[in-house]
């Protein structure tokens, strides 16, 4: 059995708060999706907004090579005919290969949403699948709703069903609209719908209930063949089901195909690829897919790791396109320092990693943390080596603060460094300190390491560790760096959140001149 692989990214996917994405941003998806072996798209819905019209029309001459793109609407409008329907004149006018409509199945939303019959509501299903189906379309047949109306009344929520598979649909999706069906209670009812109709059943779960992955899984186990879902999970209220998740579960636990191997170990990517799409943060806690998916912190961990793999890892990260890492904290022993030198391509003796870990625990203890700061790590691992010389050394530094008439408040920096055998004396001028102080130290040293010019400050944060201590707290400054497709994370701690922030920009650079 193959598995139909159907994503909603472009359509349920952008209904989630805080996603607005543009036609082009809808095109780069597309194509991503395509590349990635998704097998149908839907793209929107043309009916409801002028940008899904030209998303539609744009699409044709993307020269998609696998993927069909579906467009989205809803069945026609009660006590009407579909020859006059706007919603479905506008799925036709889409030209897509295939449509997806939208018809109640829950006797409640029949009733109390349409407000109309229930024998109105399957001549509405009936007439629009049929429409369409004339026209030479392949009809999805989303039944939304599905598990609530079934569970309301079982013989009507089948013959919505029935209407729209004797009419010509493709498939038939059953939905769970509300996201509250539990997966034995999915995986009963599909059951007995496949032992009704003989049209192939699909599958569409929101994830209110925490239970979208496994609702999907559940549902394939009791005969669904067509999946739906989106990318990271992306959608109405919570989450849709997540499709970075559904695909590894369907094709390596459950050893059905979806798509070819090495495409799955581009899953990562794509997942990646998206979140940064849609302008958000991606989550490094997603299974799979996330950065944290693979990590392992805990001494203990990592030490089987290193004798076994697979003692700590449900499967091979490559698979899926992810890496092993080894997290260096307070909590860390002997092997994951070991493991880190290792990935940097570094022996580490005995002697090093055990001053490494005595000064990550030090230094973590006065409020450190190098979870999220991987390249400070780096540069402790190469520094304990011998005969590492630093690209640059600080000699001093100054910072001044000051509200100038008709200037409003400035800051200044001046910076001494080491560089080989000169000495750099420069000043710079920002904003604010940090950044007079970037400026700075970006002078000094440009004209010997110029590639510099490349390497971008993309966050910069800031935690109080003490807040008993008021305005003589610790801090924590986090600063992530960016050149070229690379990005690291430093930090440092003091006091003082000048010196906290010159620790944690100093390692910035300096990482940057050794890798970038």
């Amino acid at each position: 059995m193959t598995i139909q692989l159907y994503d909603t990214t472009l359509r349920d996917g952008t209904q989630r708060e805080g996603i607005s994405l543009s036609v082009d941003d809808k095109l780069k998806i597309a194509r991503k999706l395509d590349e990635f072996g998704i097998h149908y798209i839907e793209g929107g819905w043309p009916g409801s907004n002028p940008k899904d019209v030209e998303f539609f029309q744009r699409v044709r001459s993307l020269g998609l090579v696998q993927a069909k793109v579906v467009a989205f609407g809803s069945t026609r409008r009660k006590d009407s005919c579909p020859e006059d329907d706007p919603n479905l004149k506008a799925l036709l006018d889409a030209e897509t290969p295939v449509v997806a409509l939208v018809g109640k199945t829950w006797d409640l939303h029949v009733l109390q949403v349409l407000e109309t019959s229930l024998t109105e509501n399957l001549a509405m299903i009936g007439d629009s699948v049929a429409y369409a189906h004339a026209r030479g379309k392949e009809v999805v047949y989303d039944a939304e709703h599905f598990f609530d109306g079934y569970k309301a009344d079982p013989a009507y929520a089948l013959a919505t069903l029935r209407a729209a598979a004797a009419n010509g649909a493709a498939v038939l999706v059953l939905c769970d609209t509300n996201g509250g069906t539990l997966p034995w209670e999915v995986e009963e009812i599909v059951r007995s719908v496949a032992a009704e109709l003989q049209t192939p059943l699909g599958i569409h779960t929101h994830d209110d209930g925490g239970c979208g992955v496994a609702n999907t899984l559940a549902a394939v186990r009791a005969g669904a063949v067509h999946v739906q879902g989106t990318i990271n999970g992306y959608g109405e209220r919570v989450a849709n089901a997540n499709l970075c998740s559904v695909i590894p579960d369907l094709q390596l636990k459950m050893g059905l195909p979806c798509i070819p191997p090495e495409k799955l170990a581009r899953l990562t990517e794509l997942s990646r690829f998206v979140a940064e799409v849609a302008n958000l943060a991606h989550d490094d806690h997603l299974p799979y897919v996330g950065a944290s998916a693979f990590a392992h912190k805990g001494g203990l961990h990592a030490a089987a790791v290193l004798k076994n793999e697979m003692s700590y890892q449900h499967i091979d990260p490559a698979l899926v396109g992810n890496v092993r890492r080894t997290i260096v904290s307070e909590l860390s022993g002997r092997g994951n320092i070991v493991d880190k030198a290792s990935q940097l391509g570094l022996e580490a003796g005995s002697n090093q990693t055990r001053d490494v870990l005595e000064q990550i625990k030090k230094l973590e203890a006065q409020g450190f943390t190098f979870e999220g700061a991987e390249a400070s790590v780096d540069l402790m691992l190469r520094r304990a080596y011998a005969g590492y010389v630093p690209p640059f050394e600080l000699i001093d530094f100054m910072v001044l603060v000051e509200r100038r008439r008709g200037r409003g408040v400035l800051a200044e920096a001046t910076v001494k460094l080491r560089v080989g055998p000169k000495i750099m004396h420069t000043v710079g001028e920002g904003n604010g300190p940090v950044n007079a102080l970037d400026m700075a130290l970006r002078r000094a040293l440009l004209d010997v390491y110029p590639k510099l010019a490349r390497v971008k400050l993309v966050d910069y944060k800031v935690r109080i560790l003490d807040s008993d201590t008021a305005t003589a707290a610790t801090t924590r400054v986090l600063i992530d760096t960016k050149s070229e497709g690379l990005r690291w994370s430093t930090v440092g701690a003091s006091t003082n959140i000048i010196e906290a922030s010159w620790r944690a920009l100093a390692d910035s650079m300096e990482y940057a001149i050794l890798n970038v």
